[in-house]
């Protein structure tokens, strides 16, 4: 017996309308999916519950626990999903080897020209410190720890300066490598190597944006007017960040030039952040084991969260929800330019409450073919989709950049909360610049062959 034949055999829907026959799988759906994660049920078991009962729709519970346990598995039958845990395993590596002070003094000989500078550095070591870990929440963390002495000893706003760090740490993510970019990949069926390549402007762009947020804000905000001149030996910087600023090369350049993919080019990074690590003498024997469990534990969700949300997706698409959505959507308006700014408006609040990894296993399923329906490309939309995400990451109740950073700085929410929310609508402000000018995310890949 299915869902609908119980709630049938209890009268429940004998008069319901015809259009809540098409509603009824999208509330049985989110209804479910909201009311786990209110009442406190981990994220990868909500979904895998809600997608249970979406299938128990059509099917009967017997075969609908068969089909859900079989997509489960088949959503870890991917080859491509191997560069996450390296990727994870080389993050933690770097987080534990010293290269975060080395990127922050490399920041400081060119953010140290700026009024605010301290500031200025923060945001520039999170965008290279970021890009190389692929953690946000590991970016406020280790630059925001090195960050707040200095920032103190200069008499820098720690709340205003914890708004910056956990504005900035998201950037990153944009740019490779990205482990949520190399998920989106594997969901739209997208190149990841011009992915990858996509997010270096629209992240660059997201950390400048911050910047002339510090510029505009620093004198209602008393950030100290002074620039600090680095005065320790500029060659001896220089030579110890290029070791860590070398990893991107080696990444980028590898897979540009087809000598690896992706997926190994993740193992090549935990082998060059291990080396490194030991190199800068940051790194122990004894510290090996509590990286490795650490990663364990993170890839351990992050993939039972793949498994389940890909029995989401297809869940949803047995019972066209992703169509339901799109007409439902499409109905509002026919312009792409409302279509893509109303997604845009739905993805911020869904990053509000939802973990970057599930929303974009749950909404790009959704949310892409409306937008290759009226013509935008497949990479820009995944650089929109991450860009959403990333400022949701910032913002309360569940932003974890915003809980990490506030940790790091000693600070309370409801003292950094209000000095972030004018750095969140500069980046509100970003992130319409690049959802309409595909250009940003799309002229660099076009320059190395892509076709769009």
């Amino acid at each position: 017996m299915t869902l609908i034949d119980l709630l049938f055999s209890q009268h429940f829907l004998a008069n319901a309308p015809d259009f809540f026959y098409d509603f009824f799988p999208v509330i049985v759906l989110f209804g479910i999916l909201g009311i786990l994660l209110i009442i406190g049920v981990p994220i990868a078991f909500s979904i895998g519950i809600a997608a249970l009962f979406t299938v128990f729709i059509d099917f009967p519970i017997d075969k609908s626990t068969v089909l859900v346990s079989q997509k489960l598995a088949n959503g870890l039958d991917n080859f491509g999903l191997l560069a996450l845990p390296f990727f994870i395993v080389a993050g933690n590596l770097m987080n534990r080897g010293g290269l975060a002070a080395r990127l922050i003094n490399f920041a400081m000989l060119f953010g140290g020209r700026l009024n605010g500078s301290l500031a200025h550095v923060n945001v520039m070591a999170n965008m290279l410190f970021g890009s190389l870990s692929g953690s946000a929440a590991a970016s406020a963390a280790a630059v925001g720890g090195i960050m707040k002495p200095l920032q103190k000893e200069h008499k820098y706003p720690m709340d205003f300066s914890t708004a910056v760090n956990v504005a900035s740490c998201p950037s990153g993510l944009l740019i490779p490598p990205s482990n949520i970019l190399i998920l989106y990949a594997l969901v739209s069926s997208t190149s990841v190597q011009y992915l990858f390549i996509a997010g270096y402007f629209p992240g660059i762009l997201m950390g400048l944006g911050i910047m002339i947020g510090i510029l505009l804000l620093g004198k209602r905000y008393h950030i100290p007017h002074e620039k600090i001149v680095f005065t320790g030996n500029v060659s001896k910087v220089i030579l110890d960040a290029i070791p860590s600023l070398s990893l991107v090369v080696i990444i980028m350049g590898g897979i540009l030039a087809g000598i690896f993919t992706a997926t190994e080019a993740s193992a090549i990074a935990v082998v060059y952040a291990l080396i490194l690590g030991f190199a800068y003498r940051e790194l122990k024997i004894s510290d090996l084991m509590p990286v490795l469990v650490e990663s364990c534990v993170t890839t351990s969700i992050v993939l039972l969260m793949v498994a389940t949300s890909s029995a989401m997706s297809w869940a949803m698409a047995n019972a066209d929800i992703p169509a339901f959505i799109s007409d439902f959507i499409l109905q509002t308006s026919q312009n792409p330019i409302v279509v893509i700014l109303l997604m845009n408006v739905i993805l911020l609040i869904v990053g509000t409450f939802m973990d970057m990894t599930p929303a974009v296993l749950i909404f790009t399923p959704i949310f892409l073919p409306i937008a290759t329906q009226l013509g935008f490309d497949p990479i820009h939309f995944g650089i929109i989709l991450v860009f959403n995400l990333c400022i949701g990451i910032c913002t309360p109740p569940v932003g974890t950049a915003l809980f990490v950073g506030c940790s790091v700085s000693d600070m309370k929410l409801g003292q950094v909360v209000p000095k972030l929310v004018p750095l969140f609508v500069i980046m509100v402000i970003t992130l319409v610049i690049v959802t309409l000018i595909p250009a940003i995310s799309l002229w660099l890949p076009g320059l190395l062959g892509y076709q769009f």
